[in-house]
């Protein structure tokens, strides 16, 4: 569908006069939850695109399908928990829990059959075409339907375990995101034949898609579940099988700290792992064919409605389809690309040297996460560095961060790593990284019961002929050189000494009792963020009522918090032209009258996850860039420690609103605009406009650095 581009222009005073609603009225709000939902829809969109190579398209499949478990374990299950706990608080669009849970099954029933009818009717023959097949059993011949049974006694029925259902063996325990098979059968007894059930586990330690002979190099594969459903005879001897049913069930997997467990983070933690397994059962997923009285029973024995219970009638449990979107078929994946090296950076392996010369800024993963790791492998070495102090959040699973950190500590430096453990699905890596670094007696902070450490900072101190000297590095994205190669985000670098005093300053109230909460130059949570991004969207209010030069480009990846809405909501009316670029959940309503017309809100979803986070007020003229780890939304404004860092070299901050800001605001093949009832249309070119897909635009650049992208000004 084109649609003409929302308008930015200020309300005209000729128009007659429109009354618009409070600012805290519910209908300028959409719901979180459904603008999720919208989100993961933008997702589905790269599925569906013919122009993306296929094993690609099967990657967003396996990405919507992933985003929507852990939305289930952790979105749905919070207002789970609260209708159970009697929580009657209308959210900010207005709705009670109980109406936003109907509300997401209503909203996200045409979206699965929108994703099942794609795979069956598109990719699985696509797939098919080149050769990529998964088989039914009843496909095989006979030849490897023998294999198939010789597979089935010798690696998977000493695995599995039948669990009978009758008045002897209550309803077994179903494990999160776990497939399995219910099984009716019938016993011949003296009077007569007697039905019975049983859940058999399809085991997730076993491949799920079975590799079997194929001709001429092709890819052929038997779901595992579908060789189990056909050997059940091995299980049940002396049993008649009537008919298996996949199903499969999603829990609650939110960690519930309490207060009073704080003084031993690490081990309430490790608790909370352990219970995560066992958390309330939220979703139920059963195969189209499953009769009635068998999703009847399932549901009362999980404690579900009917507004819990999905029917796919295809392939359960997609987020496996990792494993076919990881095949190695070069011609059927996105053309690899090799991250540059900034030209201040090659030649140059002293780190701490390029950036006494001036601010250093990457662009991943157009830019290398490499300096990155140099820079801290060169702080573990150097013999006059004499702390190291960092935050982590995320980080890979063999990382070569906590590797230096470790070296580092080995060779006598005073090394101080904050991890956070609460960091969500990672928890028991970062358990196992903090232990690694204690044990070469680095400090560990576990950060705090209230808090989640989210901020991404290294603290470098050197000890240099004109005294101590401190390196920063400042992210919006996590420690970890695998997804740099798949986010965007932008790091940098700096020794300026207002920035190192205020990072010292967090690292002391972090990890010791300081209460600073005055910081010269970083905007902080929870302190000083949400009132230092308050003052400055006003002052471009103050600026546009004054008739002075104003704008605000923001890009972010959710927009949830109230107040901040209220904000942009007051600036607009003001008349301050403000273009929003946010990835994922936008609760504001671009384009209302009187409220909100000089917003306009999009999302760009495409190759690369769009992470970074920057904001650009243009400040009466003498523009202002801010980067950072904080998005607008409550948690991270008052529930997380964050930083967000003014860029000060006029240079780099020039590099970000021409690289970053421009080149997506340009974008008119992976952008969607925000319309004002929250849904979303797609950007395309008109009016003779060529197409521009600013990633792609960012990759040719690469290949070509001294090509220019040519853009037109943009508009805020």
């Amino acid at each position: 569908m084109i649609v003409s581009e929302p308008s930015l222009a200020a309300p005209v005073a000729a128009q007659a006069p429109v009354q618009p609603p409070g600012l805290d009225d519910p209908s300028l709000y959409y719901s979180r939850e459904l603008s999720w939902l919208e989100f993961n829809d933008r997702v589905l969109e790269e599925a569906i695109d013919p122009r993306n190579p296929l094993l690609e398209r099967l990657k967003f499949m396996a990405i919507f399908s992933t985003n929507l478990d852990e939305y289930f374990m952790i979105r749905v299950a919070a207002i789970k928990q609260q209708i159970a706990a009697e929580v009657h608080r209308r959210s900010n669009d207005g709705r009670l829990p109980e109406e936003q849970l109907r509300a997401i099954s209503e909203r996200l029933r045409p979206s699965l059959e929108r994703f099942i009818r794609l795979l069956r009717y598109d990719l699985l023959p696509a797939l098919e075409r080149e050769g990529i097949r998964i088989l039914a059993y009843d496909e095989l011949d006979e030849s490897r339907r023998a294999e198939l049974r010789r597979t089935f006694e010798e690696r998977i029925f000493p695995v599995l375990t039948p669990l009978a259902v009758d008045q002897g063996h209550p309803f077994p325990y179903i494990s999160n995101l776990s497939l399995s098979l219910g099984v009716e059968m019938y016993e011949m007894t003296d009077e007569g034949p007697e039905l019975h059930f049983a859940r058999v586990k399809v085991p997730p330690s076993l491949p799920r898609f079975m590799p079997v002979d194929a001709p001429g190099g092709q890819k052929h594969y038997v779901l595992l579940e579908d060789a189990i459903a056909h050997n059940l005879d091995a299980l049940f001897p002396g049993m008649d099988v009537r008919a298996s049913y996949l199903f499969r069930v999603t829990r609650d997997a939110d960690l519930d700290l309490q207060e009073d467990e704080a003084d031993d983070l690490l081990r309430a933690i490790e608790s909370e792992l352990r219970r995560r397994r066992f958390g309330e059962p939220v979703r139920l997923e059963v195969e189209a064919r499953m009769p009635e009285h068998l999703r009847a029973m399932l549901l009362e024995a999980l404690v579900l409605g009917d507004v819990d219970l999905y029917e796919i009638d295809g392939l359960l449990g997609t987020s496996d389809l990792w494993t076919l979107a990881n095949l190695e078929r070069a011609d059927l994946h996105d053309a690899p690309f090799t991250p540059a090296i900034p030209k201040r950076l090659v030649g140059k392996p002293d780190m701490f040297a390029a950036i006494r010369e001036g601010d250093i800024l990457l662009h991943h993963p157009y830019d290398s996460f490499d300096p990155v790791m140099q820079f801290l492998e060169q702080a573990a070495e150097d013999p006059h560095v004499l702390a190291i102090k960092q935050t982590l959040y995320r980080t890979s699973g063999n990382s070569p961060i906590v590797r230096a950190l470790t070296q580092a500590a080995e060779n006598g430096k005073q090394v101080a790593a904050l991890i956070e453990l609460k960091a969500r699905f990672d928890e028991e890596n970062n358990i196992h990284w903090a232990r690694t670094l204690e044990r070469v007696g680095a400090h560990v902070v576990y950060g705090f019961p209230g808090l989640k450490v989210h901020a991404k900072v290294i603290l470098v101190v050197r000890d240099e002929p004109e005294g101590i000297r401190r390196y920063v590095h400042f992210g919006t994205g996590n420690y970890n050189e695998k997804t740099a190669r798949t986010y965007t985000d932008l790091s940098l670098f700096t020794c300026r000494p207002e920035l190192g005093n205020d990072v010292t300053h967090l690292f002391n109230r972090l990890t010791g009792f300081s209460k600073t909460s005055v910081y010269d130059k970083l905007l902080v949570a929870p302190t000083t963020m949400r009132e230092g991004f308050t003052a400055l969207i006003r002052r471009e209010a103050e600026h546009a009522r004054a008739g002075r030069p104003s704008g605000i480009v923001a890009k972010l990846n959710a927009l949830s918090d109230a107040k901040m809405v209220q904000e942009l909501y007051a600036a607009s009316q003001a008349g301050v032209p403000i273009e929003l670029i946010i990835r994922g959940m936008c609760e504001l309503r671009p384009g209302i009258a009187g409220v909100s017309e000089t917003i306009r809100v999009r999302s760009v979803v495409g190759r690369f996850l769009e992470h970074s986070r920057v904001v650009m007020f243009v400040n009466g003229g003498n523009r202002e860039v801010f980067v950072g780890s904080a998005d607008w939304m409550g948690r991270n404004l008052d529930r997380r420690v964050e930083t967000v860092v003014p860029v000060l070299d006029p240079a780099l901050a020039e590099t970000i609103c021409d690289d970053v800001l421009s080149v997506l605001l340009q974008d008119n093949r992976k952008t969607r605009w925000l319309c004002s009832d929250g849904s979303y249309v797609r950007r395309k070119p008109h009016n003779g406009q060529a197409e521009f897909c600013a990633q792609e635009a960012l990759l040719a650049k690469l290949a070509q650095p001294e090509v220019a992208i040519e853009l037109a000004e943009p508009r805020a």
